[in-house]
């Protein structure tokens, strides 16, 4: 039986990748996207021609798969090169999700084009306003999640069932998700499906250095910080030497030019990418406590479902295969 999120991205499974700054790439997104789930290309990070360089690759990947590509509207100044890029190749994407940012300028013409828009909320009244602009589909992004998230810190058991209460439009839980019994109680809250980041990095797909992954698989929760709260955002990174750093100057005074300096797009990329963690930092969620290994996308997707079989059991002995 078909719920509405598989129905509107046309996946096998509701299970959907978050789009991972610096580390979202098309390979990666292709992959999710034939083992049955949905898979993003990343733009922050790239450029609007690096970003359609990496639906190219994730076109060859995907092998006719549907997938689409993530825009967190708040990184790019230039936005609206990237929304053009996004229009142009509408036919090539199923689907656009907005984050970071208010999406109700861009979702018109985005379906228009014929594409679903996915729209990420943290709050259930930013669902509503979401819902209210014309989103497809809402992504409800507790803090537990890896990289930005809302200043409210709603907890995703808390966020879930709220927003599910709030809007008629389906709704893909996100936050600390990492396995199939995250996914089981995602789907018990109220979801329709999942959104995962942190588990995908650690994957042999995924562009990201060797050093993070090794990084994601010895550490637990207890590793992850929020940084930048004291500009209004709350980021969930790894712990390392920057980011003690950061938030040594997040306890004092300090200007905006400091501060920016050390959270800038740069560090992010010289860790995720050029893997000198120390010196920079890299998003992390809370579901790192469940990685242990760095399969490929099909193993994760086969352990996933086992995962899911066997929690649904537990629980009320529905078959996960039902899905």
């Amino acid at each position: 039986m078909e719920n509405r999120v598989q129905s509107l991205l046309m996946c096998r499974l509701p299970i959907v990748q978050g789009g991972l700054a610096y580390v979202g790439n098309g390979e990666l997104a292709g992959a999710i996207s034939r083992a049955g789930g949905f898979g993003q290309v990343g733009s922050a990070g790239r450029t609007p021609r690096q970003m359609l360089d990496e639906i190219d690759k994730a076109e060859i990947s995907a092998a006719g798969a549907p997938f689409g590509v993530n825009l967190p509207l708040s990184e790019h100044s230039d936005r609206e090169a990237y929304v053009e890029a996004i229009l142009e190749n509408a036919h090539r994407l199923r689907a656009v999700s907005l984050s970071a940012g208010n999406p109700r300028p861009y979702i018109e013409r985005l379906k228009r084009a014929g594409l679903i828009v996915i729209a990420l909320v943290s709050t259930p009244l930013q669902a509503q306003k979401a819902e209210a602009s014309g989103a497809d589909l809402l992504v409800a992004e507790g803090y537990e999640a890896g990289g930005h998230n809302g200043p409210g810190e709603w907890t995703t058991m808390a966020l879930i069932p709220a927003v599910a209460r709030a809007v008629k439009v389906p709704i893909l839980a996100a936050g600390g998700i990492a396995s199939g019994e995250g996914i089981v109680a995602a789907l018990a809250l109220g979801a329709s499906g999942v959104q995962m980041g942190t588990r995908f990095v650690a994957t042999k797909e995924c562009v990201a250095h060797e050093n993070y992954k090794k990084e994601l698989i010895k550490r637990t929760a207890d590793d992850t910080r929020v940084i930048e709260r004291s500009r209004g955002r709350v980021t969930r990174v790894l712990q390392s030497a920057h980011v003690d750093d950061i938030l040594k100057v997040e306890m004092r005074q300090h200007s905006e030019d400091e501060l920016y300096a050390m959270v800038r797009g740069e560090r992010n990329r010289m860790a995720a990418i050029g893997g000198v963690l120390e010196e920079g930092y890299v998003n992390c969620g809370q579901g790192v406590s469940l990685i242990y290994d760095v399969p490929t996308v099909e193993e994760l997707f086969k352990r996933l479902m086992d995962e899911m079989q066997q929690a649904s059991q537990r629980v009320c002995g529905i078959d996960a295969r039902f899905f």
